[in-house]
């Protein structure tokens, strides 16, 4: 049963778009619960070719020799596509926006990075035919030494994984290897809390599994022009994409998106489309390339494994006073998204709670896997998930309840953010107390009664001093070290230390002149 709290935020709400709560129908809705809604595999052209491409069977080695004699005499093949044939063979999708370096080839020539990644292209009558003149294609390998773990990939002497990045880090505005927040002095603020808490997390690729695969059919149209069906979630950057990575003016190409079997992000990457016109242009027919469940699973690019350390300190009143965080992305051999998702990481940080210490090191790290890609929410699902389990530890930590630990700690409006802007428009603590009355989960009528729009700013307000490279500090001798594992001690709960007097106002944040990505610059929300 829906239920509209329209109490909460009740001057700022505007009911009259009509549409919340309200039963509109979807455009699509007929096509899909009739089975006529159409996708782009359902165009069945004449004269269609189909292409299949061979793939890696090593992590990482030198191409030493392609044998294609036997596959180019197999039956039904109509071309044999290798890296020498694609016009540019390097591109990554940000480059489009200045946000890094090409590093990726459609089909790789002379080395291979990533176990399936594509070498050759072939195009022939039938799916079939395309698959046994694959199997005739030999590919000769030298193995190189590979490196699967982000942090082994970062130590002095690891294997190159991506040459155009020789440390294996994205390097962004071509000066900085990782994302970086400073506020306050976390080493300090650590080493004079009651309790120091530190955790490793860590999270696995994950596959989209979307029930239609990634695919494209390109078709030559008149005027030289090519009309491509595509199963792309970003027509614009598919566009653009293949544009460049075939030398063509981008009106070359008439894309035709839409309806998606399922997406969730893994079809962002313009993956089928390049090849598929490439095979149009070079054969004049119209040709298919669509991935099986196989190369889907294995070859898709996943949601990017993450792995995340937090070490925070917190009062025995609760009071969260310092969290450090260091998180590496595993991009995989390319960098596809993944430099974007530290970037939307780092804005983040430290979570929806005002901390007055925060260190963040987030880096975007290249090894041996499957490239990575954008999956719901990526950069800040996995990092929620890491801070609210820590959230939970520290609560149990100093015997508190887990919804009035959030409720303690929650932005309230005036607070000063990591970002140093000041937090608008919060409601998390209103949030916690819809769930707490849902769950029927008791908690103190002080907390009850406390709100986002109050308690804020003042001290809160304040940028702290920040050291401009903090090294780690000697804890102090009397500050009680506390494991997770162990039981907290009964504690006394103590009122909250009286805040110190107000501090000057800050001056005012200045402008960052940053319009690539907006995930730290937002407005009040509505």
């Amino acid at each position: 049963m829906l239920e509209l709290r329209k109490d909460i935020f009740a001057d700022e709400r505007d009911d009259n778009l009509k549409e919340i709560g309200k039963g509109t129908q979807r455009q699509d809705m007929l096509g899909h619960v009739t089975g006529t809604s159409s996708y782009f595999n359902d165009h069945k052209l004449q004269g269609m070719l189909h292409l299949k491409v061979v793939r890696s069977t090593q992590a990482h080695a030198r191409i030493r020799r392609i044998d294609i004699t036997e596959a180019e005499r197999s039956a039904g093949v109509r071309r044999i596509i290798r890296g020498t044939d694609v016009p540019v063979n390097l591109n990554t999708l940000l480059s489009l926006i200045n946000f890094g370096k090409d590093d990726e080839p459609s089909l790789a020539v002379d080395k291979v990075r990533y176990k399936g990644e594509p070498i050759v292209a072939i195009v022939a009558d039938s799916e079939r035919e395309a698959f046994e003149a694959i199997a005739k294609v030999k590919v000769d390998y030298e193995p190189l030494p590979a490196v699967f773990d982000v942090e082994e990939a970062l130590k002095p002497g690891a294997p190159v994984v991506n040459e155009t990045y020789p440390k294996n880090t994205f390097t962004y505005h071509e000066v900085y290897d990782h994302q970086k927040l400073r506020f306050g002095d976390a080493d300090a603020a650590l080493a004079t809390a009651d309790h120091v808490l530190e955790q490793r997390y860590q999270m696995s690729p994950i596959e989209h599994a979307p029930t239609e695969t990634n695919g494209a059919i390109a078709a030559p149209d008149t005027n030289g022009r090519y009309v491509v069906y595509t199963s792309t979630q970003a027509l614009f950057f598919s566009v653009d994409t293949c544009a460049k990575i075939l030398d063509v003016p981008s009106n070359t190409f008439h894309f035709i998106g839409g309806t998606v079997g399922g997406g969730f992000g893994g079809k962002v990457d313009t993956l089928t489309e390049p090849l598929a016109i490439l095979g149009a242009m070079l054969t004049g027919r119209p040709v298919r390339y669509v991935f099986g469940r196989e190369e889907e699973m294995q070859y898709g690019p996943p949601r990017g494994a993450e792995r995340i350390y937090i070490k925070d300190g917190v009062m025995r009143d609760g009071r969260v006073v310092a969290r450090k965080i260091r998180c590496y992305f595993d991009s995989g051999a390319y960098t596809r998204l993944s430099s974007y998702a530290a970037v939307k990481c780092a804005a983040h940080l430290p979570g929806p709670y005002t901390i007055p210490n925060v260190y963040g090191d987030v880096y975007c790290v290249f090894t041996n896997r499957t490239p990575a890609t954008a999956m719901r929410g990526f950069g800040v699902t996995a990092m929620d998930f890491a801070i609210e389990c820590q959230m939970d530890k520290l609560a149990h930590l100093v015997n508190m309840d887990p919804m009035e630990f959030r409720i303690l700690n929650a932005y309230r409006d005036g607070d000063m953010k990591a970002h140093r802007r000041e937090a608008k428009n919060t409601a998390l603590i209103e949030c916690v107390q819809v769930a707490a009355e849902k769950a029927k989960w008791p908690i103190r009528e002080e907390f009850k009664r406390a709100s986002s729009r109050k308690d804020g700013g003042g001290s809160r307000a304040v940028i702290p001093p920040t050291p401009a490279d903090s090294r780690s500090r000697p804890m102090a001798p009397v500050q009680q070290r506390t494991s997770y594992d162990r039981l907290p001690p009964t504690v006394t709960r103590e009122p909250p230390r009286e805040p110190p007097p107000p501090a000057p106002p800050p001056p005012a944040a200045p402008s960052h002149g940053a319009t690539r990505f907006s995930s730290v610059f937002g407005t009040r929300r509505r």
